[in-house]
C-alpha cells in the first residue's frame, strides 16, 4: 500500500497539463516535467537515506521534497513566457522555449537598418516592454546574442553582430536592467537558422536573440 502511494504521488506531479492558449492543444507544462524529475531522484535520496523501517517516510518526503525544488524554475519561466507571449504579440518578436530557459527572435529588419547598429525608434516601446517583463521577472541571466546572414566579409560581420548585441544590452541597462544580468556576444555568420540562398532566409539570419536563463 505505502508503495503504490509513493508511486501514485510521482504520477500526480507528473501529470499536470496546460492548454496551450495559442495552438489549444493539451501538454505537459514545464513546471510539471521539472518537478517530476526532482520528485523521482527525490525518491531515490530518501530511500536510499532512510532506514529500512522509515524507508516509505523517506521516500514520500523525498518525492515531496524533490518536486518542489525541481518545479520552481519550470513554474517560474513557465509564467515569464505566458507574460512575454502576452506582451510581445503581433510585435515581429518570436517567443520560443528551450527547456527552462526562453529564447526571444528579433528580426533584424525590424530592429536594425541594414548595415547599421543603432536600434529602430520605431522599436523602442517593443524593447520597453521587454524591459518591464524582465523588471517583474527578475530572477533570470538575459544573454544577448547577435547574428548576421553571409554577405559580406567574416571580419565585418562579427563586427557587425557584436555591436547590434552591445546596443541592445546598453538599452536595456540605460532603463534600470542591473547590468550584471546581461551579456552580450556576436556570433558574426557563423549560425544561420535558415538559408543564405535567398533574400528571405537572408533576412532570418539577420536577429538578435535574448536567451533568458532562471538563475539556480
Amino acid at each position: 500500500m505505502k508503495i503504490g502511494l509513493s508511486v501514485a504521488a510521482i504520477l500526480l506531479i507528473t501529470s499536470c497539463t496546460t492548454t496551450d492558449p495559442y495552438t489549444g492543444e493539451e501538454k505537459k507544462n514545464n513546471a510539471a516535467k521539472g518537478a517530476g524529475i526532482g520528485a523521482i531522484a527525490g525518491a531515490i535520496i530518501g530511500a536510499a537515506t532512510s532506514s529500512k523501517g522509515d524507508r516509505e517516510k523517506g521516500i514520500l518526503t523525498g518525492i515531496l521534497g524533490g518536486a518542489a525544488l525541481g518545479g520552481g524554475a519550470g513554474y517560474y519561466m513557465d509564467k515569464q513566457e505566458a507574460k512575454l507571449r502576452q506582451t510581445l504579440a503581433g510585435s515581429g518578436v518570436q517567443v520560443k522555449r528551450d527547456g527552462d530557459n526562453l529564447i526571444l527572435i528579433m528580426p533584424g529588419n525590424i530592429t536594425f537598418q541594414s548595415g547599421k547598429y543603432d536600434i529602430n525608434p520605431s522599436f523602442f516601446s517593443v524593447l520597453d516592454s521587454v524591459k518591464q517583463v524582465l523588471a517583474e521577472f527578475d530572477k533570470t541571466i538575459i544573454k544577448i546574442a547577435g547574428h548576421t546572414d553571409s554577405q559580406g566579409s567574416s571580419e565585418y560581420n562579427q563586427v557587425l553582430s557584436e555591436k547590434r548585441a552591445d546596443s541592445v544590452r546598453s538599452y536595456f541597462i540605460q532603463r534600470g536592467v542591473v547590468s550584471g544580468r546581461v551579456q552580450s556576444i556576436g556570433y558574426g555568420k557563423r549560425f544561420p537558422i535558415d538559408t543564405n540562398a535567398t533574400a528571405a532566409g537572408r533576412e532570418n539570419n539577420r536577429r538578435v536573440e535574448l536567451t533568458l536563463e532562471p538563475i539556480t
